[in-house]
């Protein structure tokens, strides 16, 4: 039965095909701030365990294409600080994951987000930019790399230390496809060991991969025409609606 492969509910891929263009732009131009709302669009059909199935090898995909798209424009010093942190967070994530609620982790990092945001609206940064402590980025990005593992929302905590640097729009959005790349790369083994993977979501996220390209294309676009200022207003909304969706699939309907 084809049903045993591929998923063929009509409604799943009116439900996938715009969460993985969601996915691509947010990747290719806004560094990942809207990409975790793609899980909930897509679990509105399936569970949430098998939306995540689907879009692991997507994501491999979506990150090789920014990969391509960027190649050197991202900040290689700050990725000499940040990677080898993201993968401690993410051994920490696979050490923990049978130990801990993945629902409260995500109200937790939703708190944390919607905090930052408004912290950011109320006391505005310098428009020049501020480089916080490195042991504070160690730590944030190490948080990143836990929250992306156990919670599939590795963003938050990782803008927290990035976004105050107001690098160039095209840097920070390289920057992030770059360790997004390796910190989703890292995750593949330590699924498989946990049972994450099933056969019939990666057949079909093979069916879904023609989409990809289109979502990257369009964040490219969108990061190379805006302004720095309409850019971070949109990190910093994305990040907001990021913190709404983990707060309530943290402690409401987790709860």
């Amino acid at each position: 039965m084809w049903s045993d492969w591929i998923y063929t509910d009509p409604l799943f891929y009116l439900a996938a095909i715009p969460a993985i263009l969601l996915i691509g732009i947010s990747k290719s131009g806004f560094g990942s701030g809207f990409g975790s709302l793609a899980v909930p669009l897509i679990a509105l059909t399936v569970t949430v365990p098998e939306a995540a199935a689907v879009l692991m090898p997507l994501l491999f995909v979506l990150d090789l294409l920014a990969l391509r798209a960027y190649r050197q424009a991202y900040d290689s010093a700050l990725l000499r600080l940040l990677l080898p942190w993201s993968m401690v967070g993410v051994l920490i994530g696979f050490l923990l994951f049978k130990y801990l609620n993945a629902h409260t982790v995500e109200g937790v990092v939703g708190v944390f987000a919607l905090v930052f945001v408004a912290q950011r609206i109320l006391f505005p940064p310098s428009p020049q930019g501020v480089i916080l402590p490195r042991w504070m980025g160690a730590t944030l990005t190490a948080m990143s790399g836990f929250t992306s593992f156990i919670a599939h929302a590795g963003s938050p905590p990782l803008n927290a230390y990035v976004l105050p640097m107001r690098l160039a729009p095209i840097t920070y959005a390289a920057t992030m496809a770059v360790l997004f790349f390796w910190v989703n790369l890292s995750k593949w083994v330590p699924y498989a060991y946990l049972g994450l993977f099933d056969a019939r979501g990666f057949v079909t996220a093979l069916l879904l991969i023609p989409v990809t390209p289109i979502g990257i294309w369009i964040g490219i676009r969108l990061a190379r025409r805006m302004s720095p200022k309409l850019f971070y207003a949109c990190v910093q909304a994305g990040m907001a609606l990021t913190g709404c969706k983990l707060v309530f699939d943290g402690f409401i309907r987790g709860a």
